[in-house]
């Protein structure tokens, strides 16, 4: 398939998130002094915005992308959340699979930027899993979800924020294999050894590094070769795709191997591309393309978010430009 041809198809696909879905929350201003308080700077506060994030940043990518998008994720029953199911609704995403749990805050991430640059970040969360009867029922709900829309991948958003948990992972995962569904993940540390027997699992170096607990110095691949063939024997994974920040990405799965550098960019925020790679390479997976053309696509779309400040999704246009000039169709 050429480029275009892909793009297009991802428009017939749709996908099902899983995971921790969040407010990310803006205070945009200037700098001009330092406080007399503490050596910290004064910001001037001249805008303020808020958009979807975590596992529902992962969905606005994909919409971004022409595919149907089904999100399932827990919130509060708080002011928040009211936010986030408005901002849903402005994306176009349905909010049906958000799953309200008292006594929980819905997350928020602030960040407050100066300029181009980044000053702060403030969470307001509760990041503990679920009681056993809520998980017992945010897995129903997910199920019910799973089988009445009949996605062409699953996607696992993990920010170890509570809302996965290893009975919903297990659980999921079985009925997503029953289904005949494939499943990809991107993983974080408390739960990094509970999705076995998944197509794709998409970890960075530092979570690799700390989910094995091993000492990974950037840019040594026999090491990591090493390590990705610990994790393989563990997870019983089909393929593993491990993001490198400026060093690129490796893919390993069936025996063979796929190393790709970084594209070189301008690079103005990292915030939210590993959210654009896994949209990106699960909607791979699900068209069935072989892992090095995912390898491919994935890595490049990371590389043109960077260039934007915030968290922003990819933009199809963009992505459909760099990927006919690099020639990405056909594997």
């Amino acid at each position: 398939m050429q480029p275009k041809e892909i793009l297009q198809r991802f428009g017939n696909t749709t996908a099902m998130v899983v995971g921790d879905v969040m407010v990310d929350a803006y205070l945009w201003g200037r700098v001009d002094r330092i406080s007399p308080e503490a050596p910290v700077p004064v910001v001037q506060v001249t805008r303020r915005s808020a958009r979807l994030g975590g596992a529902a940043n992962v969905a606005l990518n994909l919409r971004a992308l022409g595919a149907t998008a089904v999100v399932a994720g827990i919130t509060g029953r708080d002011n928040h959340a009211a936010d986030l199911q408005r901002i849903f609704a402005e994306q176009g995403l349905a909010p049906g699979g958000l799953f309200p749990v008292q006594d929980r805050p819905t997350t928020v991430k602030t960040r407050v930027i100066s300029g181009s640059q980044h000053v702060v970040r403030v969470d307001e969360e509760a990041d503990h899993d679920l009681p056993g009867p809520v998980q017992e029922a945010f897995l129903r709900h997910c199920i019910e979800l799973l089988r009445n829309t009949a996605p062409a991948v699953l996607i696992f958003e993990d920010y170890d924020k509570g809302a996965l948990s290893p009975g919903v992972i297990a659980g999921l995962i079985a009925e997503a294999h029953r289904l005949g569904i494939p499943v990809s993940v991107d993983p974080k540390r408390r739960h990094f050894f509970d999705y076995r027997e998944v197509d794709l699992f998409k970890p960075n170096l530092k979570e690799l590094r700390e989910g094995l607990k091993v000492d990974l110095p950037p840019g040594n691949m026999d090491l990591l070769r090493g390590a990705v063939q610990m994790l393989e024997a563990q997870l019983a994974n089909k393929a593993s795709l491990i993001t490198l920040s400026e060093h690129g990405m490796y893919a390993h799965g069936n025996g063979s191997e796929t190393i790709l550098p970084a594209h070189r960019r301008k690079i103005s925020d990292v915030s939210g591309a590993g959210d654009t790679v896994i949209s990106v390479a699960s909607l791979c997976l699900a068209l069935g393309l072989p892992l090095p053309q995912i390898a491919a696509w994935a890595n490049l779309a990371g590389g043109l978010v960077c260039e934007h400040v915030g968290v922003v999704p990819v933009e199809p246009a963009a992505l459909l430009a760099e990927a006919e000039r690099l020639d990405l169709g056909n594997g």
